[in-house]
């Protein structure tokens, strides 16, 4: 059975790495949703096509999607430490977190904006809207559910990329759950950040869900 230290070392470090979900998260964003909305405006039929500026931008995402974390994580740490000062750690993980996970945010702003109906954008150009009027007003306000629902998943992804850190020392449930639960053999705390990890995922989902649903005009009582 789990004692009081180690039950104290895991609520210390769920919030550890709810911390390192929830800055990555938002480091991600700042640099993955202007990017969404790029790969949208310059491809091909988009507001401003431009198909050279698109493939360069859009073989660089697919290239930062391509590497898996652990890779990614091992191969910065010089850029991790250069920033942080030291290559372990919460706050060093948030380095590698926030890289991984801006392309893939990138992705799902640029799905989330695709699927805005071009009747509504056509609508909005007919009446002399500029692009950052069509942007902020049309594409992001239309796509404002799925965009709730992306990150959502968001979340969820790189809370599963902040577990994996465990692996070099990056703290969090995934760090107890690894050097404590399984080089330790202490399978109970192993099962136990397992089982606060898929609880905090559930929760991020619940709350996602209701959200989405509540902003979504599309559905009626």
């Amino acid at each position: 059975m789990l004692d009081s230290s180690m039950i104290s070392m895991l609520a210390e470090n769920t919030w550890i790495s709810i911390y390192m979900t929830g800055i990555s998260t938002l480091i991600a964003y700042a640099i993955g949703l202007p990017l969404g909305v790029i790969l949208v405006v310059l491809a091909p039929g988009g507001l401003r096509p431009n198909k050279g500026a698109y493939k360069v931008l859009d073989f660089i995402v697919n290239i930062l999607r391509s590497v898996p974390f652990l890779i990614l994580l091992i191969t910065i740490m010089p850029l991790t430490k250069l920033i942080v000062g030291k290559s372990y750690g919460p706050a060093a993980t948030i380095v590698p977190l926030a890289i991984a996970a801006a392309p893939f945010v990138a992705r799902l702003v640029e799905s989330s904006l695709l699927e805005v109906d071009k009747g509504v954008i056509e609508a909005a150009e007919s009446m002399g809207a500029g692009l950052f009027t069509i942007i902020f007003k049309v594409l992001l306000a239309e796509a404002r559910t799925s965009l709730i629902v992306g990150a959502t998943i968001a979340l969820g992804t790189i809370l599963g990329y902040s577990a994996m850190a465990g692996v070099v020392g990056g703290g969090g449930l995934g760090n107890i759950a690894i050097q404590y639960g399984y080089y330790r053999n202490k399978l109970d705390v192993m099962y136990a950040a397992v089982i606060i990890l898929i609880v905090i995922v559930q929760v991020l989902q619940m709350i996602g869900t209701a959200v989405s649903k509540k902003l979504d005009k599309r559905i009626t009582d």
